[in-house]
This record gives C-alpha cells, structure tokens and sequence, in this order.
C-alpha cells in the first residue's frame, strides 16, 4: 500500500480535481490547467493560507487540528466517511488503533444470534470484508463461495478472483465498486494491518478493475443498501441490507438481508428457508 503521506496527497489531490469552482461557488472564467479546484482556491475555501494547505497537502505538516481537518473537509464537500478518511490519513497519531489478531474472533452469542435468524440470510462481516460467520440462509443466496478455500472466506477476494462472483452479483460493477471504497476507507484506519496489505496486493495483481478503482481513492461506508442476485435455482432476487456494528468487537458488522413482503424475492427466499435439511437428532 502507499505510504500515509503519499495516499493523503493522492486522495486530496483527487477530490479537488472532482469539484468545479461554480460548484462552491467561486466564479468560473480564463484558461485552468487542472480539471478542477486549484490549491489556492481550496486554501482559500478553508480559511488558510496557500502556503499552508500546500504543505498539508503533501504531508509535510505535523500537529495538524481537528478544526482545520473540517474546514478542509468543507471546503472539498467530504461527506461524512470522507471526512473520517482525511482524518485518517492527516491525524494518525489520534486514531491509533491496537493491532488486530491475525483472524478475528466471534462471540459464542452472536453465534447463536445467527442461528435465531434462521429464516433470514444472515452473516457477520468483521474487517478487511472478512466474513466471521453466516447462517444457512445466507450461504446458500450467497452460492456457497465460503466454502472455496481460495476465496479465504473474504468478500472482496471473492468478487474480484472468483468468476462465479460476477454471475452471481446482477450488478457487479457496483458491488465492485463499494468494495473498494470499503477498503480504501479501511485502510486509513488500519495502515500497518499486514493482512490488508496482502490482500490489497493479492488483488492489484490479478485485477485490473481493482487497480482502476482503487487509485481512484473513493471512500465509502454503508450502513444499508440493496443487493441483485442471480441466484442458479432461485432467479434473480432482490434484497435489502441492514448492517449493524459491534463497536466493542474490532468493529464487526450483523448484516441482515430482507425482501419486500409479497414480492417475487420475498417468495424466494420463503422457498430457500424451505428447503434447509432438517437438523439431524444427537
């Protein structure tokens, strides 16, 4: 991955090729070498001096505070995970974590959550797009991929590596996409996190629509969403996704996926609960 000074030049240096000056209000006339904000304007937007956000900029200042992260975040219209993302990369000695364990681990009782689930695809997603466990449910609208030792029961390894991935997703693009994004976003957070480095290396290699994106610095966090499946004895079917944190367990995610009642998904999945074996008798 890149050093935190070079990924915090290259993501400020991206979002303010994405804004036009009409769109923060500054007036548009005479020739502009680059696409979109100037320096000069961004530094004005925030309230500080060009000097001064050049330097922050290139990386090249320490102490930096939380007020001039705003201001800049502002003046480049971050929403809130672009924000958290700046503050990432600008702030690193403030959001030091503690290293993570090489696999992470699930609380027996979030186990048996799952398991009370069981007529809903149901899965807990922790860090690096690591999936920690899912219920029946879920395996099975999911293709079974878990089970593929290649994919290392991680999402972001399946939809990029494993073909089966873009037939299984209606819109893979998209699915690619906020993958990405969730990465980037992670990888702010957790920059010495040595499995993120495998991974992120595992896929430049191999994919070329990750490298494509991925220096596209775009960050992203969902917290619900909707899922198109192609599923190959169900059809297509179409979920909602609710995801909910475990801020005390390494930020683990109980994601959730429901179906408009009455509609052909909902039917769908009510005919995939039916078809689970039935628990053998010990």
């Amino acid at each position: 991955m890149e050093t935190r000074q070079s990924e915090l030049r290259d993501y400020l240096r991206s979002r303010r090729d994405r804004l036009l000056p009409e769109e923060v209000g500054l007036p548009v006339g005479g020739s502009r070498r680059v696409p979109g904000l100037r320096r000069e304007e961004v530094a004005m937007l925030a309230g500080v001096s060009t000097d001064y956000y050049a330097r922050f900029e290139q990386g090249r200042l320490r102490g930096v505070s939380v007020s001039v992260i705003d201001a800049v975040a502002r003046a480049l219209q971050l929403d809130p995970a672009g924000r958290q993302h700046l503050a990432d990369l600008a702030l690193p000695t403030a959001v030091r974590r503690p290293a993570l364990p090489r696999r992470q681990r699930l609380r027996p009782a979030v186990g048996v959550l799952l398991d009370a689930l069981e007529t809903q695809p149901t899965f807990v997603m922790g860090d690096r797009m690591d999936i920690l466990a899912a219920n029946w449910m879920a395996s099975q609208l999911m293709g079974g991929w878990l089970d593929d030792p290649r994919n290392e029961r991680n999402l972001a390894r399946f939809i990029f590596l494993d073909p089966e991935a873009r037939e299984l997703h209606a819109d893979w693009e998209a699915v690619a996409e906020e993958a990405v994004a969730a990465l980037r976003l992670y990888a702010g957070q957790r920059p010495d996190d040595p499995e993120l480095s495998r991974l992120i290396g595992d896929l430049s290699i191999h994919s070329p629509e990750f490298v494509r994106w991925w220096s596209g610095h775009d960050v992203r966090s969902r917290s619900h969403g909707v899922k198109h499946y192609r599923h190959p004895q169900l059809g297509e079917v179409t979920v909602h996704c609710e995801a909910l944190e475990f801020p005390s367990d390494g930020r683990q995610r109980l994601c959730i996926y429901t179906a408009e009642p009455g509609s052909p998904s909902d039917t769908a999945l009510r005919l995939l609960a039916s078809m689970r074996p039935a628990p053998v008798a010990v």
